[in-house]
């Protein structure tokens, strides 16, 4: 869809096309896809894992500065794909957003809400013409206490949806497709098991295997709902399972 054809369609976020569709929002979405970043999130019996690739873009670059993974509330993760920037202004936001539900309701924010104040918020873009929609999928993770493990994603039309497993980026349907042999009887994953999925699923559809400083991991546990970020020592051990179990 190039900007010629469009008809002017594509010029504004609010304007629909004869077909229907709004083109910006579209593009959104490819801006996501051209991040060249794939995510996956698995949602084991008592625990939640995402996993990124950590591309640094510059040797020059602290690695410790470039990530994809937020914590929103000590027990709240977000995992960005995407436009970097634009996620770290939501993350603010939700953020803020966050602390104000804790400070009004006097408990911790649920993961379900968080998801749908990023999705209404998101939603809101795709209706004013004073602001683009965030160029990010965002997934979020935590321990709702009567649930269970959560995992949300949340997308630039609006959309969320809880789900077993999911994933974000570039090659995108390729680790659904995985995912869904790998979930098809409805098992219930231990730790391990989540956290060992997600990676070789990540390995699997990229067809390469990582060093622990390629990827990032990000978790929660029931028995410690706190969200965690796995330093490479820990993801070492499990891509060395991984390798021993295949």
């Amino acid at each position: 869809m190039s900007r010629g054809s469009g008809g002017g369609y594509d010029r504004h976020i609010t304007i629909f096309s004869p077909e229907g569709r709004l083109f910006q929002v579209e593009y959104a979405f490819k801006a996501v896809k051209a991040s060249g970043i794939t995510s996956i999130g698995v949602r084991g019996k008592d625990s939640v894992c995402v996993v990124t690739q950590k591309k640094i873009p510059d040797k020059l670059l602290d690695q410790a500065s470039v990530t994809h993974l937020f914590p929103i509330t000590s027990y709240l993760g977000l995992l960005a794909t995407g436009m970097t920037a634009d996620a770290r202004t939501l993350v603010q936001q939700a953020r803020n957003e966050a602390a104000e539900f804790r400070f009004k309701y006097g408990y911790e924010m649920p993961v379900d809400i968080l998801a749908k104040w990023i999705a209404d918020k998101s939603q809101v873009y795709t209706q004013h013409a004073y602001m683009r929609p965030l160029g990010i999928v965002a997934m979020i993770l935590g321990i709702d206490e009567e649930k269970g493990p959560q995992l949300f994603k949340c997308d630039p039309a609006g959309h969320f949806y809880g789900h077993k497993a999911t994933s974000a980026g570039s090659k995108e349907q390729e680790a659904i497709n995985f995912l869904e042999k790998k979930m098809k009887n409805d098992i219930s994953f231990s730790y391990e098991e989540t956290v060992q999925t997600a990676i070789s699923a990540l390995q699997s559809v990229l067809q390469e295997d990582f060093k622990a400083s390629e990827i990032e991991v990000g978790v929660v546990r029931k028995e410690d709902p706190v969200f965690k970020v796995l330093s490479t020592e820990e993801i070492d051990e499990h891509l060395t399972a991984i390798s021993e179990r295949d």
